[in-house]
């Protein structure tokens, strides 16, 4: 899968931009300086967030913050309905600006801090927020920017709500180096399957394996092999939640070799054992 670092060119006469684009937009892995609310308007799929991976479809509802590696997958179509997205971007500025400073804004402050590792919101009636983004896409103006408080002021509410990815250290991944990291995580979701090899995941820095681990959790705050090992978590996860496959072949599609350590790793991340967190979707 490839990657890319984007640029999001929001007007200079807008403080944030939203739009409705098909998601194969959003079939790459990449990341952007800026905010990001992602509203799944048709499809269903594969979101990746970090190092989280897992499924979406219609009516999924995430926030990201700044310079967060992320990607939505199309796997299905719903109806025939070409796949579709409304996201908006915002400045990674914007909770620094003067008007953000409002105490009536603070819990919409804390709420984009609390970003960084994405957040999903889980609603079962989406229609006020669905019809927001809808109108946002069309209005301008003062109108427009009401639309975006009303959008905050509707996530407020939400209080179901599930950090997506592992906490990144954001001093060291706000800075130049992103690239070279994010080279890191592209080999990784290439390669989680077929076995990854530090020699390998050195090589794409070109750097040596000592050097590399060294680098990689100075810009990271966790090991490589951490990393990986959430990575591969995170897809036994999705395999157990959304799939009648044998808990060994589940072992076996995440990267692992060997069902003792896949169940160890396992119930260390996620606090249960994989047969008892598939009894969650039974």
């Amino acid at each position: 899968m490839e990657f890319v670092c984007e640029k999001i060119f929001v007007p200079n006469n807008h403080s944030f931009i939203s739009r409705e684009l098909p998601l194969s937009s959003n079939a790459r892995i990449h990341s952007h300086k800026n905010f990001e609310l992602n509203y799944i308007s048709s499809g269903v799929g594969r979101r990746i967030v970090g190092d989280n991976i897992s499924g979406f479809e219609k009516g999924d509802l995430v926030l990201l913050g700044p310079n967060l590696p992320h990607c939505w997958e199309v796997l299905d179509t719903e109806n025939g309905e070409e796949p579709t997205c409304i996201v908006t971007h915002f400045s990674e500025n914007i909770i620094d600006s003067d008007f953000f400073k409002m105490p009536e804004l603070e819990k919409v402050v804390a709420l984009l801090k609390l970003s960084n590792r994405g957040i999903r919101f889980k609603i079962e009636d989406d229609t006020e927020i669905r019809e927001i983004l809808e109108e946002m896409s069309e209005s301008e103006g003062l109108e427009y920017y009401i639309g975006l408080l009303k959008i905050f002021h509707n996530l407020l509410k939400i209080e179901d709500r599930e950090r997506l990815s592992n906490p990144i250290n954001g001093s060291s991944v706000f800075s130049k180096n992103i690239e070279k990291v994010n080279k890191v995580y592209e080999y990784v979701f290439q390669n989680i399957q077929e076995g990854i090899k530090l020699e390998e995941a050195s090589a794409v820095l070109n750097m040596a394996p000592s050097s590399f681990c060294r680098f990689f959790k100075k810009k990271t705050g966790h090991t490589f092999m951490e990393y990986v090992k959430n990575v591969r978590v995170g897809i036994a996860a999705k395999l157990l939640a959304e799939t009648d496959k044998q808990i060994t072949q589940i072992c076996y599609e995440s990267g692992y070799n060997n069902l003792a350590n896949f169940n160890h790793y396992f119930k260390a991340n996620m606090g249960k054992t994989p047969s008892d967190y598939r009894k969650n979707f039974r």
